[in-house]
């Protein structure tokens, strides 16, 4: 018999620390600009981000900081962020990002789940620190002052602390690549939130597989925007990748609104942004609306021409991704969540579809995309098996992969989160083509019953949006004591402009929309209420119009 034969690869494992070494070796010239709450812009090197991030580190482990130990981070986007994202990890430490967006009570409750033990928090948030204060007891909050000013005595000065610690002395935890590094926590829409766990492992084959060409295609000459929250997701995993690579990162801070954004880009014009679409919402209107003569910041901003904006967290409309195509801007839409790292689908121009006409083009970019390599996904239908990928039956996605959760953190893996083989059960309900680009329908909570047959609400409101009159559209289901359920969509008109319920029946009739797919009623309101993340916050409106 012959004899075995084994790989002689190293097995060195995988591990952020060597994404912090290769930046500080390779990348110590680059810059990473921050916006400060005055919205000055603070400028500092790779070099910089090395030696404070290997302090912050030390500081961390003098402080008695243990193997596993939380520490949460309550923090805008900004660079001293980015080195909680390293220095954390490099003590031993899990970081767990604090959604401040979410109430003080949230905030309270997920820090006693998460155990959390120290926090590092922005002064400018302390006021909002102080209202959870005392549902959860850190042994030391550490105060970055990032307006400026003076801690305040009895709390730790985050910059006092990294002068006190001594980088070259610093020597990384012991570790192996499945150790924890980060934590984040679900939206909670259904019970309570739960905590993903993140290792290293996970953390380096994402960012590796976010940065293929066709997906990410992250360059060490790219300048990236992160306008996601670095609390949702760990910004999509592009602060990671950024670092890996030594691109030039551009972090907004504070400063979220349209017309901030606007001033940021033409300051510093970013080759890559990646947010929310309500965000590029606002900011092509508030864009658009600066070309007219006249209009109070005309000739303001400047639009980066040729930047790719990368787009998640809710369905993308066609119409914004046309808005965007006219000014040479590419929309890449994504679909994920917490639990998936949270790349998991990218709509990208697939080889096949090279001769395709610009409306197949913009149709395919408004899907959810196709699978990312390492990712399996399937489409499980309401019997059990899984459905043909013919763009046409439907189910709920489920997937599996080297960065997808198995389990939530004090948790397990609960029968309506996992499969009894050990898929994730999203919740989002879809069709795959045979190309395999993703369509999802809905979540399931929000799809539409209606005598008998489902209503998307995604196509109604993209379909509505796509209306030159409306600015954003929520569709919701309402009781009906004929048919269960009918839609009621909640429309928000553009300034100066109007629509009536029977013109937007019929833009969507030339949509392909059938009457009894039609909203039974239309609401028009001043705003849609957002989610923490900047999603449409539907619950609130179901509870609006619970007795339309």
């Amino acid at each position: 018999m012959p004899d075995s034969i084994h790989s002689t690869m190293m097995p060195v494992p995988l591990s952020l620390n060597h994404l912090l070494e290769r930046a500080g070796t390779l990348f110590a010239g680059n810059e990473i600009v921050s916006r400060a709450p005055d919205k000055s812009l603070r400028r500092h090197r790779y070099k910089e981000f090395y030696r404070r991030t290997r302090a912050l580190a030390a500081a961390l482990q003098g402080l008695g900081l243990k193997k596993g130990d939380r520490v949460a981070t309550l923090c805008w986007n900004h660079h001293a962020h980015l080195e909680c994202y390293f220095g954390i990890p490099a003590a031993g430490g899990v970081m767990h990002t604090l959604n401040l967006r979410l109430s003080p009570e949230e905030i309270g409750w997920i820090a006693g789940d998460a155990e959390d033990r120290f926090l590092v928090v922005d002064d400018v948030l302390l006021p909002l620190y102080h209202q959870f204060a005392k549902l959860h007891r850190f042994e030391r909050v550490i105060v970055f002052p990032f307006s400026g000013a003076a801690v305040p005595a009895e709390f730790t000065d985050y910059e006092a602390l990294l002068g006190g610690a001594d980088p070259d002395r610093f020597e990384y935890a012991p570790h192996g690549e499945d150790d924890p590094v980060a934590m984040c926590y679900t939206s909670g829409t259904t019970g309570r939130p739960k905590g993903v766990v993140y290792s290293h492992r996970s953390t380096v084959l994402h960012s590796l597989v976010g940065c293929l060409a066709d997906f990410w295609c992250l360059r060490g000459t790219d300048a990236v925007l992160p306008v996601t929250p670095m609390f949702h997701a760990n910004s999509w995993g592009l602060p990671y990748a950024a670092v890996m690579l030594g691109t030039k990162i551009v972090f907004p801070g504070p400063h979220m609104h349209p017309e901030d954004l606007l001033d940021l880009m033409t300051q510093e014009p970013p080759t890559l942004a990646l947010g929310v679409p309500t965000i590029w919402m606002t900011l092509i209107q508030a864009y658009e609306a600066s070309l007219a003569p006249g209009a109070p910041n005309h000739g303001r901003w400047t639009l980066p021409r040729g930047m790719k904006s990368l787009v998640g967290g809710a369905a993308v409309p066609e119409s914004l991704i046309r808005a965007f195509a006219k000014y040479d801007i590419l929309i890449l839409q994504g679909w994920g969540m917490t639990e998936t790292s949270p790349l998991a689908t990218v709509s990208y121009p697939r080889a096949e579809l090279q001769g395709a006409s610009d409306d197949e083009r913009f149709r395919r970019a408004s899907l959810a995309g196709v699978p990312v390599p390492l990712v399996d996904l399937r489409i499980r239908g309401d019997a059990g098996s899984d459905q043909p990928w013919d763009g046409q039956s439907v189910g709920e996605i489920q997937v599996r992969g080297p960065f997808i959760t198995g389990s939530y953190h004090g948790v397990g893996s609960p029968e309506d989160k996992f499969t009894a083989d050990q898929w994730l059960r999203t919740g989002d309900v879809a069709s795959i083509d045979p190309l395999g680009f993703v369509k999802i329908s809905d979540r399931t909570k929000d799809l539409i019953k209606s005598g008998g047959e489902w209503i998307s609400s995604v196509d109604l409101e993209n379909a509505l949006m796509a209306h030159p009159a409306v600015a954003e559209a929520a569709v919701i289901a309402i009781p009906d004591a004929k048919w269960g359920e009918r839609p009621l969509a909640c429309v928000v008109l553009r300034p100066e402009h109007k629509a009536s319920a029977e013109e937007f029946a019929a833009h969507l009739a030339a949509k392909g929309f059938v009457k009894w797919q039609l909203p039974e009623r239309y609401e028009f309101i001043a705003a849609i209420p957002r989610t923490s993340t900047g999603k449409f916050w539907k619950m609130k409106l179901r509870e609006q119009f619970a007795g339309a």
